[in-house]
């Protein structure tokens, strides 16, 4: 099932829907958007494999934080989106196209998922339409993806959405906490002339 695009496609409107799934920007301004992406931040799983340039410690960083993502959209660099199921709106994570460069026509995709929305096939159906999105509307030819060597979870939802694995990048990512020490990590990518992953 093809997301529908609602509004301009890199504008704070943009909302996307597929696989059960609603995905829209996130709210500075909401209170519970707020909330939510600070808990998704501070969730132990997801500071275990990643770690932001700028630490999202409390609920205004957190908002400081979002506001940053809102000007990047502005700006067409990267989308955020919220990920919600689509009958309830109940947050479930994000994902984002972020790091989007037109001229080349590549970008990167990141994602993560709420402790209690895990196993629910969430980062898998989000990733499917982020990428489809990004692929078609914004015109992008590569979409790359990585993630800390050992993250397993990662490289099978990757695989399972069309991005195979290309190779290792030594030192690419910050270690676990830590902006002084570096890890390996995997990369995957999926290009625009890729066979469509089936659905899930």
């Amino acid at each position: 099932m093809a997301p529908i695009r609602d509004h301009s496609p890199t504008g704070p409107h943009s909302h996307l829907h597929g696989h059960g799934l609603a995905l829209r920007p996130w709210d500075a301004g909401a209170g519970a958007d707020v909330d939510t992406w600070l808990r998704g931040l501070r969730d132990p799983e997801f500071r275990r494999w990643n770690t932001p340039l700028r630490p999202v410690i409390d609920r205004a960083s957190a908002r400081e934080s979002l506001l940053a993502r809102a000007q990047s959209a502005l700006e067409g660099t990267s989308v955020s989106f919220r990920v919600a199921d689509a009958r309830s709106d109940t947050p479930l994570g994000h994902i984002g196209v972020n790091e989007i460069k037109y001229h080349l026509k590549v970008a990167r995709v990141g994602y993560w998922v709420l402790p209690e929305a895990r196993g629910q096939g969430v980062a898998t159906r989000a990733l499917l339409i982020a990428a489809r999105w990004a692929l078609t509307e914004l015109g992008l030819h590569r979409l790359e993806l990585d993630h800390a060597v050992g993250h397993d979870a990662s490289c099978r939802i990757a695989e399972r959405c069309g991005f195979p694995y290309e190779g290792t990048l030594r030192g690419a990512i910050f270690q676990e906490d830590r902006h002084d020490a570096f890890r390996d990590a995997h990369l995957h990518a999926r290009l625009a002339t890729d066979p469509e992953p089936a659905d899930p």
